[in-house]
């Protein structure tokens, strides 16, 4: 039987035409990424409802969960993107290592984060970018976020591990209970009980743990190609740990440079008050929800690309790139459109402040037209990943990130004011577009132009 289940698995990934295998691979992490991303703008929304800084408080404490996202997302990258590619070459045994190396050590450094940020909570929450008024509602909230950081940190590792091996719908059930759950905890506690912002992070962190029981449940129960255990995570040497923490760099470079970036807006608004640091919260959160369903193709084309180059089907991994950047650029067009007509809307409807609103409608019309150009981008940094392009990778997730926007927020926040804080992040993603398009043209000029056959 199990070996019926790995032959039907390697077929479904070789002979299924590839439109129908990306769309089949996408809708699960669609669907997790739109649930997922509702928990946050409803979160938002609730919040909201405590005053300015409230909401500015969840801005502060995104910043950090960014960084336990990173983690997760590294182990859980790294270890999918080898195990796919395993799985391409019909090396089950490989595959059952890597992944249950990348979930212990990613429930480690969870941990390891819950204990440090415990030690340096107070300090921490300014370094975050938090003013007076906001630090009390941020430091409540981040409470919360600590206690599940492990359970946080490898949900995310099991989630991106399930997604490689082209299982992205038990993923979904596992991410949407728990962000069902989050929607539905959230003003239970925080009115029902009284709470107040501590019930938003009781939710939070509950909603986590029954994620990752779930998406847990879904490894050892037998679901998966790849198995979960301490026998296999025995495997582990400091070149296998380091093999899959160098595939999975990109996403922790990816994620560390977007919390170091929100870190560094929340600065720059908090010059300009509560209000600032709360509009522009809340624009990267609709911004990144437009942009989650396109986010949730790419995740598809992932396993696709992974598995393709594992099993040298080329032509099937030069379709797939094409397929998922001709989707992506068309539901970004639609988005785009819908946040540009109903900007000012979108905003009050989570902070009905005259100021929050101002701010934040500028910001979202700059935004929104920026993200037009970011499919492509996207799509060529998860190619890279996927085949094990570890150095280009990175330097993609640097360039896209970090090395562009960095500085051009510092100069537009000196010379502009507040207009250039809004300018930046838009800024900065067209400038990294020429670079983008080079590296994928150099990878597909060097890529085999016949398939092989598998070792």
């Amino acid at each position: 039987m199990r070996e019926k289940n790995r032959l039907t698995h390697y077929e479904k990934m070789s002979l299924t035409p590839i439109p129908r295998l990306v769309v089949g691979l996408s809708v699960p992490a669609v669907i997790s990424m739109l649930v997922t991303n509702i928990y946050n703008l409803v979160d938002t929304a609730f919040v909201g409802q405590l005053g300015t800084s409230a909401s500015g408080a969840v801005g502060i404490v995104f910043g950090f969960m960014s960084i336990i996202q990173a983690i997760g997302f590294m182990f859980g990258q790294g270890a999918g993107s080898i195990l796919s590619r395993a799985l391409g070459g019909k090396d089950k045994q490989s595959a059952s290592i890597h992944a249950s190396v990348g979930f212990f050590a990613s429930f480690l450094s969870g941990a390891i984060i819950c204990v440090f940020g415990f030690i340096f909570l107070d300090g921490m929450i300014f370094w975050l970018g938090s003013t007076e008024t906001i630090a009390p509602f941020a430091k409540t909230y981040i409470t919360y976020i600590l206690i599940s950081a492990p359970f946080m940190c490898s949900c995310l590792t099991l989630n991106n591990i399930l997604r490689y091996e082209g299982k992205a719908f038990l993923g979904m059930i596992g991410l949407m209970s728990g962000a069902v759950l989050n929607m539905v905890g959230d003003p239970i506690l925080m009115f029902g009980l009284n709470m107040g912002i501590a019930g938003a992070g009781l939710s939070t962190a509950l909603s986590q743990l029954i994620s990752w029981g779930i998406l847990l449940w879904m490894f050892l129960s037998g679901k998966t190609e790849s198995k979960l255990s301490f026998a296999n995570a025995a495997f582990v040497t400091p070149k296998l740990l380091g093999n899959i923490m160098a595939t999975g760099f990109p996403s922790l470079l990816r994620q560390a440079l977007n919390s170091i970036t929100t870190v560094m807006l929340n600065t720059c608004c908090a010059v300009y008050g509560d209000a600032a640091v709360a509009a522009m919260s809340i624009v990267s959160r609709v911004i990144f929800f437009s942009f989650s369903i396109a986010l949730g193709i790419g995740q598809g084309f992932q396993p696709v690309s992974a598995f393709s180059y594992g099993a040298k089907q080329y032509s099937r991994l030069r379709k797939g790139f094409l397929f998922a950047v001709f989707a992506c650029e068309g539901v970004i067009v639609i988005t785009t459109a819908i946040l540009i007509l109903f900007s000012n809307d979108l905003i009050a409807l989570f902070r009905d402040d005259p100021t929050v609103i101002e701010i934040g409608t500028r910001a979202l019309i700059l935004q929104a037209f920026a993200t037009l150009v970011l499919p492509p981008c996207m799509v060529v940094e998860m190619l890279f990943q996927s085949t094990g392009r570890r150095l280009g990778a990175s330097l993609l997730s640097l360039l896209r990130n970090g090395l562009f926007f960095i500085p051009t927020l510092w100069i537009l926040s000196n010379v502009r004011g507040l207009a250039g804080i809004q300018e930046a992040q838009p800024l900065s993603l067209l400038l990294s577009v020429p670079v983008f398009v080079m590296f994928a043209a150099v990878f597909f000029r060097k890529l085999p132009e016949e398939d092989g056959t598998p070792v």
